[in-house]
């Protein structure tokens, strides 16, 4: 019996690599309605920004089955939020200087590996037998 580092990989289906970039776009979407929510109700909305993130996250690494299907929406949310901390040059910033703000940057980066941590992965068909026995 190989070792699962010995095994060939195996290349992604192209329905696979469409669902990865929606994903991705979705991540990206789902950050920039964060940003504009988690300063407009304080508590209510930083609260509610990170719900969202987390629940985009955990759901679409089940439905896809593995952690990729996490780390594709973690990945448009991080370069979003990221790009939009960058002033402007008429200055304009969408984040404002203040505990709310560093809060969801720092919250929803934990949250992103929190969350491709925890998705279950697929076990192997067989027997319905737990592994290691």
């Amino acid at each position: 019996m190989s070792s699962m580092l010995a095994q060939p990989l195996k290349r992604p289906s192209a329905l696979r690599v469409l669902a990865y970039i929606g994903l991705f776009v979705l991540g990206a979407v789902v950050g920039v309605a964060g940003a504009l929510v988690q300063a407009a109700w304080f508590p209510g909305g930083l609260l509610l920004a990170l719900a969202g993130e987390a629940g985009l996250l955990l759901g679409a690494g089940r439905a896809a089955g593995s952690r990729g299907g996490a780390v594709a929406p973690a990945g448009g949310w991080m370069i979003s939020v990221v790009l939009l901390t960058f002033r402007r040059p008429e200055g304009d910033l969408v984040f404002g200087v203040g505990a709310s703000s560093y809060l969801f940057l720092l919250g929803g980066m934990a949250l992103a590996v929190i969350c491709a941590t925890l998705v279950p992965l697929r076990q192997p068909g067989g027997d319905g037998v737990r592994l290691g026995k």
